[in-house]
């Protein structure tokens, strides 16, 4: 069935409206927040890199890290070096990169063995270091904010949306499931101007530096 010519340019104009008000910003914000946690001269995995602008920012800032990428759908136009992969395992031997790194992916992971899963193979490939940004939901208002801000952001490019967001408390059950404690935690991100930051800044938004325990 062929898509309806008015739906396709509405969804068009969406994406062109978010890029120019929030996409810019927001890359570039979490670029640099995200640079100043990796450390100098290290080897990074960007797992669901997208077509690479937030990677290739990252080492604007942080010129000395090097950069590599996975994406389950590789774009052509990729600005980074990119392999595929199948979602779920990781194709690199083990303490492969000094840092792995998630930014808005696992929230599109269908389920909690998933997460955990993407969580114990990045904590596999990575010699020290996983580095998150993903969003927090603790009640009604979060998740239904987050599911606005999930679909204006994704739903021109057509990625699957199964709005999987975690509380604080089923994060760090993750995290002691697959090994890995919290180094930094940071929530105030000023990722939108205002007026967006008093609807979708608040408390939605985390960086975590996670590092690997144990063997």
């Amino acid at each position: 069935m062929e898509k309806d010519p008015q739906v396709s340019r509405a969804i068009s104009l969406l994406e062109r409206a978010h890029r120019h008000s929030v996409f810019d910003r927001r890359v570039r914000v979490l670029a640099e927040f995200l640079a100043c946690r990796i450390p100098a001269g290290a080897a990074v995995l960007d797992i669901g890199c997208g077509d690479g602008t937030l990677a290739s920012l990252m080492k604007d800032y942080n010129p000395s890290i090097t950069v590599q990428g996975i994406e389950f759908a590789p774009r052509g136009n990729c600005r980074i070096e990119c392999k595929a992969f199948d979602g779920a395992t990781i194709p690199y031997p083990d303490a492969s990169f000094d840092v792995c790194i998630f930014v808005d992916v696992l929230h599109h992971v269908g389920n909690s063995q998933g997460i955990v899963k993407l969580l114990s193979e990045a904590r596999r490939v990575a010699r020290r270091f996983i580095l998150i940004k993903d969003h927090l939901s603790e009640n009604w208002l979060d998740y239904r904010t987050l599911q606005f801000m999930d679909w204006v952001g994704n739903r021109p490019h057509g990625v699957v949306l199964p709005y999987n967001y975690q509380s604080r408390r089923q994060w760090d059950q993750y995290f002691n499931e697959t090994g890995l404690k919290v180094e930094h935690w940071q929530t105030l991100i000023p990722l939108y101007p205002w007026p967006f930051s008093a609807l979708f800044g608040r408390q939605l938004h985390f960086i975590g530096l996670l590092e690997k325990t144990g063997s």
